[in-house]
């Protein structure tokens, strides 16, 4: 699985609406074959950026970064950021998704 972490730092006057400027970047990266997983969170500690975290099967994600809907996406976003993205992107070998966490083990 090849998981991705990108924090985006999103210029103030469009920070509570980006949601909706990369409504259709992410619904286009949701329906991708191989796609596991794509979400978007908000910082609690800077209110101006977003996470990202999302996941991919192994072969997958070349063809995400090769698409259509990815470079218009980045297009999208690139006016309304204030800063060049941060990302961390590996291969964890052998996992397909999530896990329970065995440390807080609820019901």
């Amino acid at each position: 699985m090849i998981f991705i972490v990108v924090k985006f730092q999103v210029k103030p006057e469009y920070v509570d609406e980006w949601p909706t400027h990369v409504a259709a970047f992410t619904s286009a990266t949701r329906s991708e074959p191989g796609n596991l997983w794509f979400e978007w969170s908000r910082s609690l500690e800077a209110p101006d950026t977003y996470v990202l975290v999302e996941a991919f099967q192994d072969d997958a994600a070349a063809a995400h970064v090769n698409s259509d809907h990815f470079r218009a996406g980045l297009e999208t976003m690139r006016p309304l950021l204030s800063g060049t993205p941060e990302i961390v992107s590996t291969t964890i070998e052998g996992a397909t998704g999530w896990s329970e966490m065995g440390e807080l083990k609820i019901g």
